[in-house]
């Protein structure tokens, strides 16, 4: 599994011209599932382990202007945050030869949309218990339109196989 967080000041998917899913400050997060990824990683502690850290990543500034907050503070305190997720299988590219990326490195349709699916409960549900978060999402499968504001720009890969020792 490979996380792209892009910290954002604002962030909007649209899906044949409609809006699924919208947060304002908060995270932007790309999730692709890799062919190594089985349904039983949900049930893993490399799982458990990448879900806490997008929640508790400290890359938000504080008064002083630190990268000292997570998501989760600022939900927590009460601050106006979100996360916004969206399927993205060109995560797992190979572009070592040729001119044309190869994706034969993501995981099957069937395999990826289960994991994305459980990826969203997951987060939603953690977000939902640390506060009023609002949480949106792409629609898997789909050919989406982002519209983000990077803020920073701050921008984090979190990948599975970085975790394997967790």
């Amino acid at each position: 599994m490979r996380l792209l967080l892009q910290r954002v000041s604002r962030a909007a998917v649209d899906v044949d011209g409609e809006r699924v899913g919208e947060i304002g400050q908060g995270l932007l997060l790309l999730a692709g599932f890799g062919k190594a990824d089985g349904p039983d990683l949900p049930e893993t502690r490399v799982w458990t382990a990448l879900c806490a850290k997008v929640l508790e990543l400290r890359i938000f500034p504080d008064e002083a202007g630190k990268l000292n907050l997570s998501l989760k503070d600022l939900v927590q305190s009460g601050q106006d945050a979100g996360l916004l997720l969206v399927s993205q299988f060109t995560l797992y590219a190979d572009t070592r030869r040729g001119r044309r990326p190869s994706f034969t490195d993501a995981a099957p349709p069937d395999v990826a949309r289960a994991l994305y699916d459980r990826l969203a409960v997951d987060l939603s549900g953690a977000l939902e218990a640390i506060g009023p978060a609002r949480f949106g999402q792409g629609v898997f499968g789909a050919e989406m339109r982002l519209d983000f504001v990077n803020w920073g720009p701050v921008t984090i890969l979190l990948d599975s196989a970085d975790f394997a020792g967790v």
